[in-house]
């Protein structure tokens, strides 16, 4: 049986306007042609138009229209999978949006500024994973805990920044260009925003969440255009490049591993993609007073 979920009243009216973004953003994207209707007259906005997604939908256009209006109104399982085949979603974008709609298989939770209570035991798996390293992040990408390896190939991310944060997500996006040892930035940071609005899905109208995303859209222009593009990322390994300046260039694979005990949390591990990689990242950890030159991130 589906679960609505209880959310506070004041958090509702800000869930329905980022269901309406989300929805604009989707049906935007898609072109007649795709699902299989003539292009017909030139259009004045891309992509669907409304009566058409509702077509597509088996619902009606006042219906559709008042639902990516924000409006409070109802919707069903079966009539919003309809409206997620219809705007082509992915699995990721699908539960995205049952989330904003309110459906859920379960509650999602809540969440604060320091994150949940970790068992001790966290601590020593982080450990045992050296020379690898490996973390404990939320949804928002703070950094809970990590093992020394982490913290000597990321210091600026575990060192306390605005708020007292450790936040990766908030040194990847605002070390200037010319010193960030993040390399292959631009493939990665729409995948990392997907990830993050993903999560956001969950914790909507939530003070810490409204107040991080503001902050983080104040300080770098490009994290506040990504987080306009309304796009949904799936959480998934993916590669990552760094510089050190003592060793050079260093690729990993990221792998995110679940914690059944803290949903709202996982472990990152980064893997060195190669044996050059491998040996660069041992030789770092074997000296752990070597840093790079501090990179606020502010």
């Amino acid at each position: 049986m589906t679960v609505l979920e209880e959310r506070p009243v004041r958090h509702k009216g800000r869930q329905r306007t980022e269901l309406a973004g989300f929805l604009r953003a989707c049906r935007a994207r898609v072109r007649p042609e795709d699902v299989g209707l003539p292009p017909g007259p030139r259009r004045r906005t891309p992509g669907l138009r409304r009566e058409e997604v509702a077509q597509l939908s088996g619902v009606g256009v006042t219906w559709y229209t008042w639902l990516e209006q924000g409006r409070p109104i109802n919707a069903s399982e079966q009539v919003l999978a309809a409206v997620a085949r219809a705007l082509r979603l992915d699995g990721a974008e699908r539960d995205h949006l049952f989330r904003l709609a309110g459906l859920s298989a379960a509650p999602a939770g809540r969440s604060d500024a320091s994150g949940p209570q970790l068992d001790p035991t966290t601590q020593v798996i982080l450990d045992a994973l050296v020379p690898l390293p490996a973390a404990v992040c939320n949804g928002r990408y703070d950094v809970l805990a990590h093992n020394g390896a982490y913290g000597t190939l990321f210091p600026g991310a575990v060192r306390p920044g605005p708020g007292g944060r450790r936040n990766s997500m908030w040194c990847a996006f605002t070390v200037p260009d010319c010193c960030n040892p993040f390399l292959n930035r631009d493939e990665e940071l729409p995948r990392m925003v997907g990830v993050l609005r993903g999560a956001y899905g969950r914790h909507v109208g939530e003070p810490a969440w409204e107040e991080y995303i503001r902050e983080l859209a104040g300080a770098s222009p490009r994290f506040a255009e990504l987080w306009a593009r309304q796009e949904v990322s799936p959480p998934r390994t993916s590669l990552k490049v760094f510089r050190h300046e003592a060793v050079g260039e260093m690729r990993f694979q990221a792998t995110r591993l679940t914690i059944p005990a803290a949903p709202e949390c996982h472990v990152v591990v980064y893997t060195p993609e190669g044996a050059l990689d491998r040996e660069r990242l041992e030789w770092l950890v074997a000296r752990p007073d070597l840093r790079p030159a501090p990179h606020d991130c502010r």
